[in-house]
């Protein structure tokens, strides 16, 4: 219960601060740390980022979130996470974690690459730049989507570069809007894995208040963080979490 009560609250500071990353932690948390099977952790970890994504959210809602995107990305994502479901019950557990870490690892190679200074077609929204956002928006949402139910993840660690590198948003937009993405990436992802699926509720409960209360705090305190401090910081959690990931799939 301990270990659950504590990488919980990393959990809800990770999503707080970065608007995404939560779930890298929690899947790999709840197998290794908690001893969960990958199938348990999967739906597990979804309805704990999921919960947390939303509590984060709230205190964001005044700083402005690009609505269009929001509806584009979530969107395209509901069926890919489904699909994403289907393929990942038929692949072997080991694969599934090594393709995770193996993702992380390009994710936080791209958020260390130096960010555009001028902002993209999306930063103002579809509706001002139809033809060059749109495209690009559900492209990121079909694969953040797909690989939300293959590997049980919000998918932030991929929607807030996604965000900042293709379609152009500044950091601290894309952070509550990625938030936004991932509630309804989540619950698409939970939906895809919920037949047949048990909660266990003190293990969840240990794991999603903390989660839950680290997000509020943690999205007070990001406010006063530099973008490039959150990018930096975002790009070594996950490096570190790769790097454990890697050593216990390959150990197990």
């Amino acid at each position: 219960m301990i270990p659950a009560l504590g990488l919980g609250l990393v959990v809800g500071v990770v999503l707080g601060v970065v608007g995404g990353g939560g779930s890298i932690i929690a899947v790999p948390a709840l197998v290794y740390g908690v001893g969960m099977s990958p199938a348990q952790a999967i739906p597990t970890s979804l309805l704990v980022v999921g919960i947390s994504s939303l509590a984060a959210l709230l205190p964001r809602l005044r700083e402005g979130l690009n609505w269009p995107v929001i509806a584009l990305v979530g969107g395209a994502g509901i069926p890919a996470a489904w699909a994403g479901a289907a393929v990942g019950k038929l692949l072997d557990p080991n694969i599934l974690m090594l393709a995770f870490a193996g993702i992380m690892v390009a994710a936080g190679i791209r958020m260390l690459s130096k960010p555009r200074e001028t902002e993209g077609s999306c930063s103002v929204g579809p509706h001002r730049a139809f033809r060059s956002c749109a495209p690009k928006a559900v492209g990121v949402g079909l694969l953040v989507g797909f690989l939300t139910g293959l590997l049980g993840v919000g998918g932030g660690f991929l929607i807030t570069p996604a965000l900042t590198i293709f379609l152009g948003l500044r950091m601290k937009q894309a952070v509550g809007t990625s938030l936004a993405i991932i509630v309804v990436n989540s619950a698409a992802g939970f939906s895809a894995h919920a037949a047949g699926y048990t909660i266990d509720w003190a293990t969840t409960l240990a794991f999603a208040i903390p989660a839950i209360v680290g997000s509020v705090v943690a999205a007070r305190f990001a406010r006063r963080l530099h973008d490039k401090h959150i990018r930096i910081s975002f790009a070594v959690l996950i490096f570190a979490v790769a790097a454990w990931v890697t050593a216990g799939t390959v150990t197990a």
